[in-house]
C-alpha cells in the first residue's frame, strides 16, 4: 500500500515538474527541481520528449545537467542522440564536469570524429584526463577507474596531509581511503580517513599508513576488479601499472554498474540471447534481429536431432511406444545439463572454481547425475510398468533416463569449463543451446539402447 502511495506521488510530482517546465516557469520548476536526489532527477529526464529536453537544458547549467548524465540509464546508441540536441560549447561544458571515468563511459559510445570535437573545446584539465583514460582498453580496470583521487606522501606529516584532503576533497571520487605513494609516485600504502583524523598531526604518514595494499594492474578485466572489491568489501580500489606507480582509483558505485552489466550479459547468454536489456525498448523487428542468430543456429541442430530420429524409422516402426517417451528422455536432459551448465557458469564467473578443482567438478556433477539418473530411472520403470504392463519396456526406458541424466550432467559441466579453457565466454553455452545438445545426446541413447534390445520388447 505504502509503495502504491509513493508511486502515485512520484507520478503526481513529475507532472507538476513537467508542467512549470512546459510553462517556461525557470524559478520556480529550478527550485523544486535541484531539490531532487540525481537519481529521482536523471528518472525524470530519462522520461522526457525531445521538447522538453530542449527546454531543460535551457534552464539548467552544464554542472547541474552532469550530475543528471551520470546517473542516466539509457541505451548506448542514445548518448549520441542526446548529446547532438546540445549545443556543443554546452555539452563539452558538460562532459567537463562529469567525473573522468563517466565521461569516458559517454564518448566512448561516439564516433571518433564527435570525441575529437569534444575534446577540441572541452576544458583543458578535464581534457587531458579523459584522454589518458581513453587509451585503455575497454572493459579493464583502466576503463572504469578515476584519476580524481587524493594522493598524499609517506615523508609528511599527518599535519600537512590533512590540509591537502581540505583543499583536494571537493573535487575528488571518495576520500574514505587515502592512497600514500612515495617520491617516485609508486603505490606505497593506505590510510583510512578515520585514522588520519584521530592520529597526532606530528606523526609521520608513514607511522600510521598501512603497507599491505590491495592492489589491481590497470590491464586487469573489470570482472575481476569487481571479484575483489567484492571479497575484500573494498569501497575504493587502487589501479597501479606494471611499475606500481598509483594511476587512479576504482570505487564502488562503478563495480556496481560492472556487476550488473555483467550479470545482464551472463544471463542473455544463458538465455540465447544477444543483450537482454537492449531488447527490452526495442520494436518486434530489432529484438527479432538480434534473437535469430542463435535461433538459427538452434534450428539447425534440432535439423540433425530430427534426422537422427529418422534413422531409428525401423525401430519406431516395430515399436512404435517409443515415440511416446521422446520428449520425455529429451526434457529430462535439457532440464538436468542446464542446471549443470548454471552451477559451472556461476563458479567460474565468481572465482569458486579454481584450476585444482575442476576435476572434483567434474566427478561431483557425475556423482550427481548417478543419484538422480537412478531415483528418476527407477521412478519410470515403476509408472511405464503400471501404465503399460510391460516391464521390459519400463527399463529400457528407465536406463535410458539413467544414462541420459549421467550424460547430461557431465556434459552441461563439461563444456564451460572447456570454454574457459579456451578463453571463451563459458555462458555462450547458453540453457537453449546446452539442451539441444543433450536432446542429440539423449535420442542417440533411447534408441540405441531400443534397437539394441528390439527383440525383447513387445
Amino acid at each position: 500500500m505504502t509503495d502504491s502511495i509513493e508511486k502515485e506521488e512520484k507520478a503526481w510530482f513529475a507532472e507538476h515538474l513537467l508542467l512549470l517546465l512546459e510553462k517556461n516557469e525557470i524559478d520556480a520548476f529550478r527550485e523544486e527541481f535541484l531539490h531532487m536526489h540525481t537519481y529521482d532527477q536523471a528518472q525524470f529526464f530519462e522520461e522526457l520528449d525531445e521538447p522538453s529536453r530542449f527546454a531543460l537544458y535551457e534552464m539548467l547549467s552544464p554542472e547541474e545537467m552532469a550530475d543528471i548524465f551520470e546517473n542516466v540509464e539509457i541505451r548506448e546508441e542514445d548518448y549520441q542522440e542526446i548529446l547532438s540536441e546540445m549545443h556543443p560549447n554546452f555539452a563539452a561544458d558538460m562532459l567537463s564536469e562529469m567525473s573522468a571515468d563517466d565521461a569516458v563511459d559517454v564518448l566512448n559510445e561516439l564516433d571518433k570524429e564527435q570525441v575529437a570535437s569534444y575534446l577540441t573545446i572541452m576544458d583543458e584539465e578535464a581534457a587531458d584526463e579523459i584522454k589518458e583514460l581513453l587509451h585503455y582498453e575497454e572493459y579493464t580496470a583502466g576503463s572504469i577507474m578515476t584519476t580524481e583521487f587524493v594522493a598524499i606522501r609517506e615523508n609528511q606529516t599527518v599535519h600537512s596531509a590533512m590540509h591537502i584532503l581540505r583543499r583536494e576533497a571537493p573535487e575528488a571520487e571518495t576520500i574514505y581511503y587515502v592512497f600514500v605513494i612515495d617520491e617516485q609516485k609508486h603505490l606505497a600504502g593506505v590510510i583510512s580517513l578515520r585514522d588520519l583524523i584521530i592520529a597526532d598531526e606530528d606523526t609521520m604518514i608513514s607511522e600510521v599508513m598501512n603497507e599491505r595494499v590491495v592492489s589491481v594492474s590497470v590491464a586487469e578485466d573489470q570482472e575481476e576488479v569487481a571479484r575483489i572489491m567484492r571479497d575484500y568489501n573494498f569501497l575504493a580500489l587502487p589501479v597501479v601499472d606494471f611499475q606500481q606507480h598509483l594511476l587512479g582509483i576504482i570505487t564502488v558505485d562503478d563495480v556496481m554498474d560492472v556487476l550488473d552489466e555483467e550479470a545482464s550479459d551472463d544471463y542473455s547468454k544463458l538465455a540465447g540471447i544477444s543483450d537482454v536489456d537492449d531488447t527490452i525498448d526495442h520494436n518486434p523487428l530489432v529484438a527479432a534481429k538480434k534473437r535469430l542468430p542463435w535461433l538459427i543456429i538452434l534450428l539447425f541442430l534440432g535439423m540433425m536431432t530430427a534426422s537422427l530420429i529418422g534413422r531409428f524409422e525401423d525401430t519406431l516402426n516395430q515399436v512404435a511406444i517409443l515415440a511416446v517417451f521422446i520428449p520425455l528422455i529429451g526434457g529430462m536432459a535439457g532440464n538436468t545439463g542446464t542446471q549443470a551448465l548454471a552451477v559451472a557458469v556461476r563458479g567460474l564467473a565468481t572465482g569458486e572454481i579454481e584450476e585444482e578443482s575442476k576435476f572434483k567438478l567434474l566427478i561431483r556433477e557425475a556423482a550427481t547425475g548417478m543419484i538422480t539418473g537412478a531415483s528418476c530411472g527407477l521412478l519410470v520403470v515403476l509408472i511405464v510398468y503400471i501404465w503399460q504392463g510391460d516391464l521390459i519396456l519400463g527399463a529400457l526406458v528407465g536406463v535410458s533416463v539413467f544414462s541420459t541424466l549421467i550424460v547430461a550432467t557431465l556434459a552441461g559441466a563439461f563444456i564451460p569449463l572447456l570454454m574457459h579453457r579456451f578463453k571463451i565466454d563459458p555462458a555462450v553455452a547458453s540453457g537453449p543451446f546446452i539442451t539441444t545438445i543433450n536432446d542429440l545426446i539423449s535420442i542417440l541413447i533411447y534408441f540405441g539402447l531400443a534397437t539394441t534390445f528390439m527383440s525383447y520388447l513387445k
